[in-house]
């Protein structure tokens, strides 16, 4: 993987990133996701700062950067931080902000915890409404609302997101198949999707094998496929015709479902606008009135 023309902006080095994803080794893959997803800190740390946040050695954010055609890091992150002189703020920036307002870093207590929680979750969120496409939105309500059926499939710490979804689209009228690992049948299950119908996949790194290949085999065969995962170089990328990335961030404990449950009850929601002819008040029934 080289060039000897770099990139001239960051727009160009995301592009040919994306570009040559498939064909980078395993460390050098690991520095793209973490390049894509944290553009804002890729700016503002050294390559130092940056590789141990990424666990990777800081020679090797050098080698990859003069596989791009640049003479050293410094030349590639001068495109992160043009780029950061009218970008949002990033995340971390946002949870120093925030803390600062809650005053609560650094302590170690119970209400601590929930509280950088919080704070974290708080700045994701954020995130999520500045980055989030709108027209991707729209695009992704209307094949919930045309499908004959809508399968649904996540693993591991996706599952509450795809169950969430099976329940509020059920109770919408939609009729869903959840593609869960139960006997081994969900790979099966996925090949009996149809262009009429819609899969909606959830993964985060790393990523679970049967969602992968589900994914791939629908793809492959046309079928229109919705994506949340964290990253635009996630392999659902390829074969989703919306992806919505949601980047993770390092927990104290674990990374968080707060920004992928708030995008996919978004989505319910536009569906029920769409199912009730109501844009102004769709409501989600409940199992049990009252």
């Amino acid at each position: 993987m080289s060039t000897s023309h770099p990139p001239q902006d960051y727009e160009e080095l995301i592009r040919i990133i994306h570009d040559r994803h498939d064909q980078m080794s395993k460390t050098y893959q690991r520095i793209a996701v973490y390049l894509t997803q944290n553009p804002n800190e890729v700016a503002v740390h050294s390559v130092n700062a940056i590789a141990e946040r990424c666990g990777i050695h800081a020679s090797s954010f050098v080698r990859f950067a003069q596989s791009l055609g640049y003479k050293g890091f410094k030349e590639l992150q001068a495109l992160f931080q043009k780029r950061l002189a009218t970008a949002a703020p990033g995340f971390e920036a946002r949870v120093k902000a925030l803390e600062t307002e809650l005053k609560g870093a650094g302590d170690p207590t119970e209400i601590g915890f929930l509280r950088d929680l919080v704070v974290r979750d708080i700045a994701s969120l954020q995130q999520l409404l500045d980055e989030v496409n709108p027209e991707d939105l729209a695009l992704a309500a209307d094949l919930l609302d045309r499908a004959d059926i809508i399968y649904l499939i996540g693993q591991l710490r996706s599952s509450p997101v795809v169950e969430l979804l099976r329940y509020v689209l059920t109770m919408l009228g939609k009729r869903c198949v959840l593609l869960d690992p139960g006997g081994g049948l969900a790979t099966h299950i996925g090949r009996t999707i149809r262009k009429t119908d819609v899969l909606l996949a959830v993964s985060f790194r790393f990523y679970a094998n049967e969602v992968v290949n589900v994914v791939e085999e629908a793809g492959q065969k046309g079928i229109d496929i919705i994506a949340i995962s964290d990253s635009t170089l996630s392999p659902l990328a390829r074969w989703a015709r919306v992806l919505f990335p949601v980047p993770e961030h390092d927990y104290t404990f674990s990374r968080s479902l707060a920004a992928p449950m708030c995008l996919a009850q978004a989505l319910v929601v536009a569906v029920a606008a769409r199912v009730q002819h109501n844009d102004e008040d769709p409501r989600i029934p409940t199992v049990t009135g009252t």
